[in-house]
């Protein structure tokens, strides 16, 4: 099989997911990108037929994504895009996805967020000055995608007929084409008031956020300005994620802040700390510093109000439900055996949280309660 053949029927799989799944633009950008990395591997590891890629060929091509440096989550988008493709494939009756079905993704890490203090958002919000080219076009920018949360794409997409700033909201569409209407806070509609207003914006494009030469700004360009003044709030001098050590001076300073050091706990555990892009400690040396911060900040405490967590509601599981009928009934009867197998959490299946209560198993439960009174009461007193 040859290169222009694979290339053919992506191109064909591109076609598919536009116009029968309905797929946005961008997600059709990053399967188009996965794909073309495919093919360009297919060619240097001279892949014989790329309609039956045997597991030894994709555990190759695993590696190869390894090879390049790229990051789990990265690696498991590509993965993704291959399932779609050969599943697509197989509609086609060219090709048996059954080797790629069998690729397991590899494990992403559920990283801590990084949230911004009022003040921060404050400061990137005031980040554009007012001696900038486009200092109303990028506060506005800023201000609306505070405001709304909308995605990227959905704010560079917003056009003029979409704002609504009388009535304090505007119209976005968003992935799958699909129209939301998104709220206007009072600061986000002054900034675009003054924004559209400007006369270096009066009568321009029909989009919102435009270029220097009246083109609609792309989400790349979205991207890189909010990086921009992201950097002008938190650069070199100023510290990350608003932890600032260098205040706590002694061990005392550090108890009395627990809830920030239960957050950089958190963080070290998932390895969100320190940054990527700064030298990383030993898995060893992170469970000795989790270990002294947590020794420092839960030191006995007796003035502290004891916390023993948040309620769950227990049931029985059925070996506690047979025992319990057994003790309170003296009945040598085993009705919990028709019940629903339990739910397993972390080996354990008396743990509160995955014990759920399905209908089913209600169901279970009556039935159960009408044998167990048949066979412990007494119709008539024995003589």
């Amino acid at each position: 099989m040859s290169l222009n053949e694979l290339m053919s029927d992506i191109i064909a799989f591109r076609h598919y997911l536009q116009s029968e799944r309905g797929l946005s633009e961008n997600t059709l950008l990053a399967y188009n990108h996965d794909l073309e990395r495919y093919a360009q591997w297919t060619v240097i590891a001279k892949l014989p037929n790329y309609l039956a890629p045997t597991l030894s060929d994709l555990s190759r091509y695993i590696a190869y994504m390894h090879e390049e440096e790229l990051a789990a989550p990265s690696i498991a988008r590509h993965l993704a895009a291959l399932r779609m493709f050969y599943r697509f494939l197989r509609l086609e009756e060219k090709a048996d996805p059954s080797s790629v079905e069998l690729l397991a993704s590899p494990k992403l890490w559920q990283r801590v967020p990084h949230v911004l203090s009022p003040e921060s958002v404050d400061a990137l919000l005031n980040a554009p000055r007012a001696g900038d080219r486009f200092c109303l076009r990028d506060r506005a920018l800023l201000e609306t995608l505070y405001a709304t949360g909308c995605r990227a794409s959905e704010v560079v997409g917003l056009k003029r007929h979409d704002l609504y700033l009388d009535s304090a909201f505007c119209k976005c569409f968003g992935k799958g084409s699909k129209q939301r209407v998104v709220p206007l806070g009072k600061p986000a509609i002054a900034s675009l008031r003054a924004y559209l207003a400007d006369a270096a914006t009066a009568g321009g494009d029909e989009h919102v956020f435009t270029s220097r030469s009246g083109q609609p700004l792309s989400r790349i360009v979205l991207w890189m300005l909010v990086k921009k003044y992201c950097l002008d709030c938190h650069g070199a001098n100023k510290q990350e994620s608003d932890v600032a050590f260098h205040k706590y001076k002694t061990v005392d300073h550090i108890a009395q802040d627990e809830k920030t050091w239960k957050t950089v706990i958190e963080m070290l555990r998932t390895g969100a700390m320190p940054p990527e892009d700064k030298p990383q400690p030993s898995q060893a040396e992170r469970e000795k510093l989790v270990r002294w911060i947590e020794g420092t900040i839960y030191h006995v405490d007796c003035d502290a109000p004891p916390d023993p967590g948040r309620v769950t509601i227990r049931r029985l599981n059925r070996a506690e439900y047979n025992n319990t009928v057994r003790d309170l009934l003296g009945v040598d009867f085993q009705p919990a055996d028709d019940f629903p197998s339990d739910d397993v959490g972390s080996g354990f299946d008396n743990i509160g949280d995955v014990l759920s209560l399905p209908p089913l198993l209600m169901e279970k439960y009556l039935a159960a309660a009408e044998t167990i009174a048949e066979k412990t009461i007494l119709a008539t007193p024995p003589i």
